[in-house]
């Protein structure tokens, strides 16, 4: 217990019998014992004293409470004030491989002279500006033209204040920011169990109350209540001598020292029924006496401490802030009289929750924890990745079960070993888990077991994305169609483009990819016929909105289809411009002609001129010159559905639509003034401004036709110029 709380336990006990009669009796009630019995010897004493001069000040009229929080206690040895609150949490420090971004400045004070100077320096241009330094596994830091600066546990202001003190860069500002970064695989494995004795997250208090186990052995200071019934009737409270001697009235002294409470209940039940004719026992134990132990080893704050007489190994070790990294979970030895007694496991703990061998501790034992033993790592697809200890010949299968198992993603057929090699260098050995010889692999002190996940793609599915109600994926099966994934027109969107929608296959993992399209409304019309088109396991299907850009799902499928693009299969793209509601470049699938290309832009809008179209071709002639071949394409039998005038296109085909000639968006006119009817106006090609009045009604009456302004946008925007 801390200096505080035992104060304000102190006070809180005096504090309880204020207001009490001077002639009272002092009782406690069975939280204030409990409160009471946790005190330290030479502190429990200090509250009865307190609780004293408070009922004596009461009873002399005085309100004073004579408890102060700020009176000074000495600590029992041991004692760590561990219960004060908690300091603001700590800054960022420098550890071994943590990562520095370092930005040095040149001062704003310098001369013009010395700037020069600095910018001229070739060491010192290389350090001017930012960069990015991972200390060693020292800790020390190498910047160029420096010798490594020790910076292991340093804060970022401390590094600053560091590195400020080196002559060579007194010229800079420093400023320095500690990255977190968040380690995976093999290096984020940290130690198993050790979080166990973090206050925060467990609490192994050793009990101060509750029942109180047969084999429990008595020892001086330990309190028993007895109660007489029959002939004789009464309550006592003895506590056990120095001696070891307990000193009961009409029955004498007896030694209970080292005797097992079960054992005691039962010679002094027939005492009393020898000494005592008619008279019946009832013995409970009151308050436990405290021991002295020490905890030592690799341990956080190896000392002496004292526990409450049913403390065990466990609590011990909570009570000394637990073991420290270098130490041993699996061989905490208990020792007395110089011997070992006992051996815990804390694995056996902490993953079967077995404390059977978590001893309870007598006066003078020794808790010693040796250094860890051997350790392997476990990383990947199990579910308790962390680096475990080993004791004995322990095998793959066994290390699996410590980290918890494996993960259902887990691919144990392609699991790896690496280890330290006899010749001290590093080595990877296969191992397959399903296997009986995979799985008795003997692990090596300093192993790390691999285990990695499965391929992340998803086998026997169809990917369905763009504008549909329900994009995701869903259950490939042989003979699938486009109709079996869109199996009416309400799985689509409103404005969707449904004559136009793109599939990605993969065949063969390594196979060019291919691509090509389909007309979901047709085939949603007649699935009989050929645009109900067979889709493959892993094929991706895409449908297009009108409304929406089509080129950031095109685009990624042509610079696949560019990577495959070789001398002899050239890149399969064409491209349509013009009057298309989405002019760009698209794929070249097989077959593909005119009709195609337009479906895949969109169709035509309104202006476009469907008399006719231009076809750019490029050839290669010779192998040494490339030649371009401008076809004209009769639009309107392509669009009346003859196969003939239907181009076929080839790679790098260029399709044009141009516009209705003299095709132009409506303009108008804004008359204002005095003008019959004032307003705007639509104006046809060639129309003049006495026309456009005309259509007004004229001028009014009182209109002043020589000073009318005319103002046209290029005008203004031409004045505003000058």
């Amino acid at each position: 217990m801390s200096i505080r709380v035992a104060i304000v336990a102190i006070a809180l006990l005096a504090g309880a019998f204020i207001g009490t009669a001077a002639d009272a009796q002092v009782q406690l009630t069975p939280a204030q014992q409990q409160m009471l019995n946790s005190l330290p010897p030479a502190q429990r004493q200090q509250a009865l004293d307190a609780i004293r001069q408070v009922n004596a000040q009461r009873a002399s009229g005085s309100t004073q409470s004579t408890i102060r929080e700020s009176e000074e206690v000495e600590p029992e040895d041991g004692m760590a004030d561990t219960d004060l609150e908690a300091d603001d949490e700590e800054a960022l420090r420098a550890a071994r491989g943590s990562e520095l971004v370092v930005t040095l400045m040149p001062l704003e004070t310098l001369a013009p002279e010395e700037m020069l100077e600095l910018e001229e320096d070739p060491l010192l241009g290389r350090l001017s500006g930012s960069g990015v330094y991972r200390l060693d596994q020292t800790g020390a830091l190498t910047l160029p033209g420096l010798e490594s600066v020790l910076l292991l546990g340093l804060t970022e202001d401390d590094i600053e204040r560091r590195l400020s003190a080196e002559t060579l860069l007194e010229v800079f500002t420093i400023d320095v920011r500690i990255l977190e970064i968040e380690r995976t695989g093999t290096a984020a494995l940290v130690p198993f169990g050790y979080d166990l004795f973090k206050p925060q997250e467990a609490s192994l208090t050793p009990p101060q109350s509750g029942p109180v186990p047969p084999d429990y052995d008595l020892g001086p200071g330990d309190t028993v209540r007895v109660q007489l019934f029959g002939n004789n009737n009464g309550i006592y409270e003895f506590e056990v001598s120095r001696d070891g001697i307990l000193n009961l009235p009409e029955i004498g002294p007896v030694t209970v020292a080292g005797i097992p409470f079960s054992e005691f209940r039962r010679d002094l039940n027939q005492r009393v029924q020898e000494m005592l004719i008619g008279t019946q026992v009832s013995v409970t134990m009151g308050p436990l006496r405290t021991i002295r132990v020490f905890v030592l080893g690799d341990v956080n704050r190896p000392g002496s401490y004292v526990v409450p007489g049913l403390a065990t190994i466990s609590s011990a070790l909570y009570r000394s802030g637990g073991i420290s990294r270098v130490g041993s979970l699996r061989n905490v030895q208990l020792k007395r009289n110089g011997q070992a007694v006992a051996t815990l496991d804390l694995y056996e703990l902490l993953l079967k929750g077995d404390n059977s061998n978590d001893a309870r501790l007598q006066p003078g034992d020794v808790i010693f924890v040796p250094p860890v033993g051997n350790t392997v790592g476990v990383s990947g697809s199990v579910r308790r990745p962390a680096i475990y200890e080993i004791r004995g010949r322990t095998t793959a299968k066994e290390v699996v079960s410590l980290a918890g198992g494996l993960a259902p993603d887990a691919f144990a057929e392609g699991s790896r070993l690496e280890r330290v090699g006899e010749r001290r260098d590093r080595r990877v050995v296969s191992v397959d888990l399903t296997t009986a010889e995979g799985a008795a692999t003997v692990l090596a002190n300093g192993d790390v077991l691999v285990v990695p996940d499965i391929l992340p793609d998803l086998e026997d599915t169809v990917l369905l994305s763009g504008h549909v109600q329900r994009p995701g994926p869903y259950q490939w099966f042989p003979g699938m169609r486009l109709t079996d994934l869109i199996s009416t027109p309400l799985e689509l969107k409103p404005g969707v483009d449904d004559g136009y929608v793109i599939i990605r296959r993969e065949t063969v993992r390594g196979e060019p990819v291919q691509v090509f399209s389909a007309d979901v409304g047709a085939a949603l019309r007649d699935p009989a016929g050929p645009e109900n088109i067979e889709l493959g396991s892993r094929d991706t299907v895409h449908v297009f909105s009108l409304s929406f850009g089509r080129q950031r799902v095109i685009q990624p499928l042509l610079e696949e289809l560019e990577l495959q693009a070789t001398f002899d299969q050239p890149f399969q793209r064409v491209e349509i411009v013009g009057n298309v509601r989405a002019p760009g470049e698209y794929p070249l699938e097989p077959g593909m002609r005119i009709s195609d290309l337009i479906r895949a832009g969109g169709s035509l809008t309104e202006q476009a001129f469907t008399q006719s179209a231009e076809l750019t071709r490029y050839t290669v002639d010779a192998g040494d010159l490339r030649n371009a071949e401008v076809i004209s394409v009769d639009l309107e039998q392509i669009l009346r559905g003859d196969s003939t005038a239907d181009v076929r296109l080839g790679p790098h085909d260029h399709v044009s639509i141009t516009s209705i000639p003299e095709w132009q968006t409506d303009g108008s006119v804004t008359l204002e003034g005095e003008v019959m009817f004032p307003g705007e106006y639509r104006i046809r090609r060639g129309e003049t401004l006495a026309s456009v009045l005309d259509r007004a009604g004229g001028l009014t009456r009182e209109a002043f036709p020589g000073g009318a302004v005319f103002l046209r946008d290029p005008l203004r925007e031409r004045e505003q110029g000058q």
